[in-house]
């Protein structure tokens, strides 16, 4: 499996503050669909954008060490020249809209990266479908929702097909219905795609079925990386870190201390109810 970024020796700092981000290193391979949690304030967002190279390059900042994506390093890179392989959804997703309706907001990244008139049109029409926003060219973005201004984003990053997709924070606007929906519409370009999405996510429960490797960061620092399978024992162990997990992990990792047992990552309240009743806890055990 190729590594698609690689964060080597990175430390930043922003014009005016301490360091945000203390000797990164990190190993996103092609595939994979990661999450990253830690407490407010660990460096999150800062990483996010330091893997698409609005940190240091555009932001401004002290910086040591290098981030590499697909192979080439960011140093030197313009985030435009960046864009067409890795696409970012910042949390401040308003920030990000510079149009005036849904049709012109996917196609202005396309139009600027020289893509013709009628195959941005195309993408356009395929992008909106996609995130369920479909035959919405023609709205104005007032006209729509906070989740649905949300789905226009993401949607303005699909159009452009980046084999990497970095989201922070993608369901903040949307009610449990529709951060549910949304996961599994990246889901289903993850698997039809082979998209590598990278996203932090405080509401990890969303992400639960889909999520296959997590980055934990606690004061600008990696505290844990790898798949969930060899890494959520440890992020338990950690007092700060321990709320940021699902219930459900917290309930098994838990369990697994108090009984010696082990039981299996669980992705729904159903398949841990299975395993429980299975094991002889409780025969009142119910999902």
């Amino acid at each position: 499996m190729k590594s698609v970024v690689s964060v080597k020796d990175f430390y930043f700092k922003y014009l005016r503050s301490g360091l945000v981000l203390k000797n990164i290193n990190i190993e996103v391979e092609e595939g994979p669909f990661t999450v990253i949690i830690g407490p407010s304030g660990a460096g999150k967002t800062t990483l996010c954008k330091a893997i698409t190279g609005i940190v240091p390059y555009y932001s401004g900042g002290d910086y040591a060490g290098d981030v590499k994506v697909l192979g080439e390093t960011t140093k030197g890179k313009k985030v435009s020249d960046l864009a067409m392989k890795v696409g970012l959804m910042l949390e401040d997703y308003e920030s990000q809209l510079v149009s005036l309706t849904a049709g012109e907001e996917v196609a202005f990244s396309l139009l600027n990266h020289g893509f013709p008139p009628e195959e941005a049109e195309e993408r356009t029409r395929r992008a909106l479908e996609d995130v369920g926003l479909p035959g919405r060219e023609s709205y104005q973005l007032d006209e729509l929702s906070g989740g649905q201004r949300q789905r226009l984003a993401l949607a303005s990053l699909l159009a452009v097909h980046p084999e990497i997709i970095v989201l922070d924070e993608p369901v903040s606007a949307m009610d449990p219905d529709g951060g549910e929906s949304l996961y599994k519409l990246l889901n289903k370009i993850h698997k039809e795609h082979g998209t590598t999405f990278i996203v932090v996510e405080h509401r990890v429960e969303f992400v639960l079925p889909y999520v296959t490797n997590l980055i934990a960061v606690k004061n600008g620092e990696i505290a844990a990386q790898g798949s969930c399978e060899a890494v959520v024992a440890d992020i338990y162990e950690d007092q700060e870190l321990r709320p940021l997990l699902p219930e459900l992990w917290q309930i098994k990792c838990s369990l697994e201390k108090k009984t010696g047992q082990t039981f299996a990552l669980w992705r729904s309240a159903e398949e841990a109810a299975k395993e429980l009743q299975a094991k002889g806890f409780g025969k009142g055990v119910r999902a």
